[in-house]
């Protein structure tokens, strides 16, 4: 066995939140064995760390590619145990917005991005947290995804820098993975590190800051609405017949008697097409009114409607949303949605007291 060059391979391998390989950070700490069978020790620097086996997946697919069948390698994770003080994640932030909805494909990003945009446009100072896990989006929305957000230390403490455009403070676990890398994470260890990323983030004095929930009814939800106090939830849903079924579902998640986390309203995306060439005219291709009956029939305010516009696409694929635009029709969409859930904020706050969510079974 040859430990210098397997140290070597290990010094191709870093951890997304250090700037130097796992060798030169210290976080590879022993290498033991004999001519067939090699065990390797890492020791990560927190007591939770949901970056831990993605390193360790990463170190052993690269000895195994340089090496082959000539060892067998093993490698163990430790984490050094240290009293760690309750951090409380947006403890300076006025509201939280939580965004969702009850499938995938609705929409629900491109909504929580423009509304966190134009929300700013309007004089708040908001942030906005990519809670969307398997699918992180924000960072290709806002043209930051070659951004490392680097740790800070206040008050003798290590925070994670919140990425800034815009106007509006981001963070999102696409920061710390590479693009093409898909995110094979059981539950446990997605609501570890979406709990990290929130306690851990600096996000300041906010007053509002929007949540890009992931897809459906999950466990992550729950880990969120019991680790930050939501004080409402905006759905996003589209006019078809099966989105608006999954809403229904998503509505009644936040309103179970065990969760409680107000519905701020609906908002009908992808409404109707509009032809670049014709904007006077409308084309209701997944169907018409569909939001506003729901709307109706759940007895919640319908926030908004969204209509099909090629630059809404283009805008988010170019990194700059068309909410920074409000003189236009599509960004005056957002505008005006913007501007109906602060009134819907307003009379939420009004009438009862935000809180985390405490589920005892």
């Amino acid at each position: 066995m040859d430990k210098d060059k397997i140290v070597e391979v290990l010094k191709t391998i870093h951890h997304p939140e250090e700037k130097i390989d796992i060798v030169s950070s210290g976080i590879m700490i022993n290498i033991s064995g004999d001519d067939k069978k090699v065990k390797i020790i890492l020791q990560f620097k927190k007591p939770v760390d949901a970056l831990a086996n993605s390193v360790k997946r990463a170190s052993l697919q690269a000895l195994n590619e340089k090496f082959g069948t000539e060892f067998e390698f093993e490698i163990e994770n430790i984490f050094l145990q240290r009293k760690v003080e309750e951090r409380i994640p947006f403890k300076d932030v006025k509201n939280i917005i939580a965004v969702a909805s009850g499938k995938g494909g609705v929409g629900k990003s491109t909504v929580a991005a423009n509304l966190a945009v134009a929300l700013s446009k309007k004089g708040l100072k908001v942030g906005l947290f990519d809670a969307d896990i398997y699918g992180p989006s924000v960072p290709k929305m806002f043209g930051v995804e070659d951004e490392k957000p680097p740790m800070k230390k206040i008050d003798g403490r290590e925070y994670i820098s919140t990425v800034e455009k815009f106007g509006v403070k981001l963070l999102s676990v696409g920061f710390f993975v590479s693009r093409e890398q898909a995110l094979i994470w059981r539950g446990a260890m997605a609501t570890s590190a979406i709990k990290q990323l929130m306690e851990e983030g600096d996000w300041g004095e906010l007053d509002v800051v929007v949540l890009d929930m992931p897809p459906g009814t999950s466990d992550i939800h729950l880990t969120l609405v019991q680790s930050v106090a939501v004080t409402g939830v905006v759905i996003v849903t589209t006019p078809q017949e099966v989105a608006l079924a999954d809403a229904i579902k998503g509505v009644n998640m936040f309103r179970n008697k065990d969760i409680n986390v107000p519905v701020l309203g609906l908002v009908e995306n992808m409404s109707w097409f509009i032809p670049a060439e014709h904007p006077e005219n409308k084309y209701f291709l997944f169907g018409n009114g569909g939001g506003k009956r729901l709307a109706e029939e759940l007895k919640v305010p319908l926030l908004g409607q969204i209509p099909i516009v090629q630059s809404i696409c283009e805008s988010g694929d170019a990194g700059t949303p068309v909410a920074l635009n409000s003189d236009r029709a599509d960004g005056k969409a957002f505008a005006n949605l913007a501007e109906k859930v602060l009134i819907a904020l307003e009379e939420r706050n009004q009438s009862e007291k935000t809180k985390k969510v405490e589920i005892t079974k």
